[in-house]
């Protein structure tokens, strides 16, 4: 392990080795090649970056929430000078590729910062109602829990507005990509934040997940990842009733109406599909389409996706990178075999391994044509570049295709712009993009049914974070 980089646990303003002795390896899934190893932690380690928390709390709170927003606006600063350095890092340890790595990772997550930053002023920290003042007040200690899939992006989505709203935080990365919070790390503590407002502890959310579930101490969990793991986070939060935000697994449907521009809302939807190589909760899985079109538009998605080029995530042709381990790959490549067993049409890619690409986690982008609704491949979450192309009769069927989920997390609508906002009113899921509408950064983002109860991003995501008190005079 002399070659690799070792990252240590971030607690109370320094990088600290942990409780335990074992140490978890980072690997490039490329490459398969070790790059790094970082603590397995323990409850312990968490007792101890709770206890920094608890310290720092006080003070924290109450430094005016103009400085607060000061300092997560030089957060933004430092993540804009280490743009580079986080875009390579998420390449090296998830496999995304760098061109998508330096925009929609380091780019994107720079502007949710900078988005908080401005969120403050102006913010109704205090209300008068009637006799009533009403008045939002940090939580307390938040522990965030964040996925592989988009380690920095996730990261401040949780910790930029926990610490504009005064609350200190114990953060858990995934084991898959921890190098992006430990650069995160020190890029809080170049901008001045105390020690122990922001804490970093390592491991298995088997261990360490639990631990912040669990913890008597632990006022809020915000969690991202997958379904069954937040019904898990929630269950242990029962224990001290504790407040929960969860996003979580999703299944979206782009539905392409009879009166839309079809060679656009086949591109669009291809690139929502495949974006970070279709490992995104809000992927756009399944694209709807008129029965009498399919043939017409699988055509088109057919085309569309020869541009999506597989390979070197380094490489800044590449479109298309590993998934995130070899685990991940297999599970990916299981759902393909599966669309193919069940009669779904393999119009593009399919099973089997990419060529020249055999050593690394690797799977054949794949589009299945005439998909019925309720295939599994239709119906649960993938996590990669599979596309179901659907039929439907009408537009009836078209909405009830689409809310044919336990998800609700994302989609969109194509079509003559009023025609396709009133689909839109229709599809129950937190968000839906009409048209290739620009995706609004100071929005909630969210989701209905299993995808989650919280929301993230502007005003309402800082508002996760705050208690509200009556005062009556």
């Amino acid at each position: 392990m002399s070659d690799q980089r070792t990252v240590q646990h971030w607690i109370d303003g320094a990088a600290v080795a942990g409780d335990g002795t074992d140490r978890i390896e980072v690997v490039n899934p490329a490459t398969t090649a070790v790059i790094a190893n970082v603590p397995a932690g323990t409850a312990a380690d968490v007792d101890r970056a709770v206890v920094a928390a608890q310290r720092a709390l006080p003070g924290w709170s109450t430094v005016p929430a103009d400085e607060r927003a000061a300092a997560v606006a030089r957060i933004a600063d430092g993540m804009k000078a280490a743009a580079d350095d986080f875009a390579t890092t998420v390449t090296s340890e998830m496999g995304s590729p760098i061109s998508w790595s330096k925009v929609g990772h380091a780019e994107l997550s720079t502007r949710v910062v900078s988005t908080f930053a401005a969120v403050a002023e102006g913010f109704p920290w205090e209300e008068e109602l009637g006799n009533a003042l009403v008045v939002r007040e940090p939580i307390g200690v938040v522990g965030a829990i964040t996925p592989w899939n988009a380690p920095l992006y996730q990261n401040v989505a949780k910790v930029a507005p926990a610490l504009l709203a005064g609350n200190t935080v114990v953060l858990k990365p995934s084991v898959l990509t921890p190098l992006t919070a430990a650069l995160f790390a020190e890029v809080t503590a170049a901008a001045g934040i105390p020690a122990g407002v922001f804490n970093v502890v390592h491991g298995a959310g088997s261990v360490i997940g639990e631990a912040i579930s669990n913890h008597p101490h632990i006022d809020m969990v915000s969690f991202t990842g997958s379904t069954g793991a937040g019904k898990r986070v929630s269950i242990g939060a029962t224990g001290t009733v504790k407040r929960v935000a969860l996003e979580l697994g999703g299944k979206s449907a782009n539905i392409i109406l009879d009166d839309a521009d079809l060679q656009q809302a086949v591109d669009v939807g291809m690139a929502f599909a495949w974006v970070n190589s279709g490992q995104t909760c809000a992927a756009w899985t399944r694209m709807l389409v008129p029965a009498h079109r399919h043939d017409e538009i699988v055509e088109l998605a057919v085309a569309a996706a020869r541009a999506y080029t597989v390979g070197d995530p380094t490489d800044p042709a590449t479109r298309i990178g590993p998934m995130c381990s070899a685990t991940h790959q297999r599970r990916v490549a299981g759902y393909i075999d599966r669309g193919i067993a069940d009669g779904a049409t393999a119009a593009f890619g399919g099973a089997g391994p990419v060529e020249g690409f055999e050593g690394g986690a690797f799977v054949r982008p794949t589009i299945f044509a005439n998909v019925a609704p309720d295939a599994v491949i239709a119906q649960e979450e993938i996590f990669g570049p599979v596309l179901s192309v659907i039929p439907y009769a009408d537009e009836e069927d078209a909405v009830a295709i689409a809310n044919n989920s336990v998800y609700g997390l994302g989609g969109a609508v194509f079509g003559e712009p009023d025609h396709a906002v009133a689909v839109a009113k229709r599809i129950r899921t937190g968000q839906v993009i009409v048209n290739n509408g620009e995706f609004n950064l100071a929005a909630p983002f969210g989701g209905y049914k299993q995808s989650g109860n919280g929301r993230e991003l502007g005003r309402y995501g800082m508002e996760e974070y705050l208690e509200l008190k009556s005062i009556h005079r």
